[in-house]
């Protein structure tokens, strides 16, 4: 890489941490370009990205944004998965972690907070934001199903109750 290839990448990363939701560090133990290609495809169905990136590289992007305390571990080959969504990062790098061994999941970040493996595999285990937005969106219908349901039950009554009537004339 030369100067200006640099500086691109350092922008480039500079953008990606000022509006990300979380930066999970991983590290890349001797993963086949299937595997990382099989991770990538993950991460994208997901709303998230993998990228390696140069460890000095992505110190130099980290300054003046609220992701700075992950700099620590960045050493060795790592690299990065970030998304705008909190918890999708996270989700599909422990997934992918607990079926291949040779991804290890070193730590990350979540805003300002600095995050170790246990706290990314706590992360991991929340519900997506799309997961939330159905539950919410089923709670809000739920009240409405039982006013309908409220409302519909009375007139059946009433039916049966004539329906009996009815029965007990023609007998």
């Amino acid at each position: 890489m030369d100067r200006s290839q640099k500086a691109d990448s350092v922008a480039e990363l500079n953008a990606v941490f000022a509006e990300a939701g979380v930066v999970v560090v991983t590290r890349n133990l001797g993963l086949t370009v299937a595997q990382s290609t099989e991770l990538r495809q993950k991460m994208r169905d997901a709303g998230a990205t993998y990228k390696v990136a140069k460890n000095r590289l992505a110190k130099l992007a980290l300054k003046d944004t609220d992701y700075t305390g992950i700099d620590e571990y960045l050493s060795g080959p790592t690299a990065l998965a970030y998304s705008t969504d909190p918890v999708a990062a996270a989700k599909v790098a422990v997934d992918f972690a607990k079926t291949n061994d040779k991804l290890e999941i070193v730590g990350g970040s979540m805003g300002a907070s600095v995050l170790d493996e246990a706290g990314i595999k706590a992360l991991a285990s929340m519900p997506s934001l799309d997961e939330l937005r159905g539950t919410i969106v089923g709670l809000v219908n739920a009240p409405a199903t039982k006013v309908v349901r409220t409302i519909k039950e009375p007139v059946s009554m009433l039916a049966r109750v004539f329906g009996a009537y009815g029965a007990k004339e023609a007998a």
